[in-house]
């Protein structure tokens, strides 16, 4: 046991000093002591008896950066005699050479260590990274070439010569290459679309992918693995229609749950594509059944799908309005209220509000869920939040502050808290008092959330010029009570206010203020010339007010998203962060801007 022990700690000793040798070589190679370096080097390569090849190639670069020529060759012809199947070491006398400037000598030499090359998988792997770490990358691929031939397996290196082909920059073999290496391999996939994704750039990339893919894909239609980078290609390309194709074929074939199909339909959903997201979750609804772990999942997301492709813009119609209603309806009728699907129900509340103006239903929900309690404490303070807004538009102010406050007081230190306490200095702004609506926004003016920070200061900038301009605050009561018209869904009576404050005091400083409101306005009523005439009257007449900015970045999103004119947005996306780079739509703008403009953006 003593002898054991003894061995053991001799061992252990050893390995010690040699690590500490090697650190020492290191260092002194690292610092131009070749030299040095390659003394140290020679012992450790003598000390493996030979065998070390790292230690040998150590020493024979430190006596190349040496410039000790000879010696070096003679090393390494010593080192041939000694182990001539180690085909490596023509590399190295290659190298050398090359640092000698006898280029054709050199290549004499590669050549040597390819044609002499065994049918041994370690070597040929030895041999194809000498000649990477001179970056010989043709010599590379030729080891691998004739390695691949010597084993009789095609795929052995496949994965190598790809990554070679990778760092030339040579797209279509590189792809050829690695589609052969995920032939029996289906754990590269996520590494294969990794590096697709930052190797291919453009349509004509991702095109010769698909070319190949479908070449494999119809020679070998039981591989699963091509047909699943093919439905990555078409995610990339966005096209979600066939992507969804793919996977639910891949999903009959395997019988599988569902979970490639939910995969999809996530990914089609959080891109806008909300056509493709409908038809994936039905697929589960339907072909699944209630049983399918994603049955539930599915339905809630199929619903706010739906509701998102009619919401996200203002081109929806009343029929359109109508079947989300039923949608919703039949979704609660079938789930139930209860803590599982309160967000839903509280989704609904919203969309009755703000969508079909029924804000006596809308409170009627909000209120049946928050009566029902053991709520998660952000669904009931989002559902108090939105509650407290649909009966201030109906007049109910008192209940509305109550909500407000009771969230300010749970959430204090959060973001809903913030919120509450926003909506409650917006309740003193509408009643006209603005010493104290000012004090609260000034307070906001530290908010974390940075929309809530930029909402208040906008406010109390726009009291206090309003309510220095002259002795009288009728002109900013008379704008606060339009606002809450507004909020309201009063649009005439909003009007009619507005104009009487132009009529009554036509050269006040609220007269970009009232344009900035009714291009809101006019955008809620679907009369867009109108609105697109305000935005414009309030960028060419104000362009230094506090309202450019917001009327430029929604003017160009009037152009994008509604009328279909990009071309004219562009230019405003453009404009906003040149000329206003402060603004908190700067980045958003730029982003827009770009991706109008057709880059690439990742």
């Amino acid at each position: 046991m003593k002898y054991i022990f003894s061995l053991l700690l001799v061992f252990g000793i050893t390995i010690q000093l040699i690590g500490q040798d090697t650190k020492l070589a290191s260092e002194y190679y690292n610092s131009g002591e070749y030299e040095k370096a390659a003394q140290v080097y020679i012992k450790l390569f003598e000390k493996s008896q030979y065998k070390n090849d790292y230690y040998f190639q150590q020493f024979i670069n430190a006596l190349i950066a040496a410039e000790d020529y000879d010696k070096a060759e003679d090393e390494i012809k010593s080192q041939l005699k000694r182990t001539p199947n180690n085909v490596q070491l023509y590399v190295t006398y290659g190298n050398l050479y090359e640092r000698m400037f006898e280029e054709d000598k050199a290549k004499k030499q590669y050549r040597k260590a390819i044609e002499s090359l065994p049918a041994d998988r370690v070597i040929i792997s030895k041999l194809g990274n000498a000649f990477l770490r001179l970056t010989k990358y043709d010599e590379a691929i030729e080891t691998y070439q004739k390695g691949a031939k010597l084993m009789k397996d095609e795929n052995i290196y496949a994965y190598n010569m790809a990554e070679i082909y990778r760092r030339k920059g040579d797209k279509k073999p590189m792809i050829t290459q690695y589609l052969l290496a995920a032939d029996n391999n289906k754990n590269l996939l996520t590494s294969l679309k990794t590096n697709f994704q930052r190797t291919l750039k453009g349509e004509e990339d991702y095109a010769e992918l698909k070319t190949q893919l479908f070449a494999k894909v119809q020679d070998n239609p039981d591989n699963v693995a091509y047909q699943e980078l093919l439905q990555w290609v078409y995610i990339q390309n966005e096209d979600y229609n066939k992507a969804f194709a793919i996977a639910r074929s891949l999903d009959l074939q395997g019988e599988e749950n569902g979970t490639r199909i939910m995969s999809i339909a996530q990914v089609a959903k959080n891109a806008g594509a909300y056509d493709v997201a409908v038809k994936a979750y039905n697929y589960i609804t339907e072909e699944k059944g209630p049983n399918n772990t994603y049955y539930f999942q599915a339905k809630n997301d199929l619903l706010s799908s739906i509701r998102n492709s009619i919401t996200q813009n203002y081109n929806y119609t009343l029929a359109d309005l109508d079947s989300l209603d039923n949608a919703y309806n039949v979704f609660l009728d079938e789930f139930g209220i209860n803590t599982k699907t309160a967000y839903i129900a509280k989704q609904y509340g919203d969309f009755l509000a703000l969508y079909k103006n029924d804000l006596p239903k809308a409170t009627a929900v909000l209120q049946d869920l928050l009566d029902r309690g053991g709520l998660n404490p952000y669904v009931s303070a989002n559902a108090k939040l939105s509650l407290g807004d649909y009966l201030l538009m109906g007049g109910d102010v008192w209940e509305s502050t109550l909500l407000y406050s009771q969230v300010d007081k749970e959430f204090k230190e959060e973001y809903l808290g913030e919120q509450a306490r926003f909506k409650n200095a917006m309740l003193s702004y509408y009643n006209g008092d603005f010493e104290w609506a000012q004090a609260q926004f000034d307070i906001l003016k530290s908010a974390t959330s940075r929309l809530i920070s930029n909402d208040a200061i906008d406010r109390s900038v726009s009291i206090m010029d309003n309510l220095n301009l002259d002795t009288t605050a009728v002109p900013l009561q008379m704008f606060a009570k339009a606002e809450l018209l507004h909020f309201q869904n009063k649009y005439d009576d909003s009007f009619s206010t507005l104009d009487s404050i132009v009529d009554m005091f036509p050269n006040h400083g609220l007269l970009d203020d009232i344009l900035y409101v009714k291009a809101q306005l006019y955008l809620k009523l679907k009369q867009y010339e109108e609105a697109e005439e305000a935005y414009k009257e309030i960028i060419e007449t104000y362009p230094e007010e506090i309202r450019a900015d917001n009327a430029i970045y929604e003017l160009a999103e009037l152009y994008q998203l509604i009328l279909d004119r990009p071309e004219e947005a562009e230019k405003l996306y453009e404009k906003l962060f040149l000329d206003y780079s402060n603004s908190t739509f700067a980045v958003e703008s730029r982003k827009r801007y770009r991706i109008l403009r057709g880059d690439d953006i990742q």
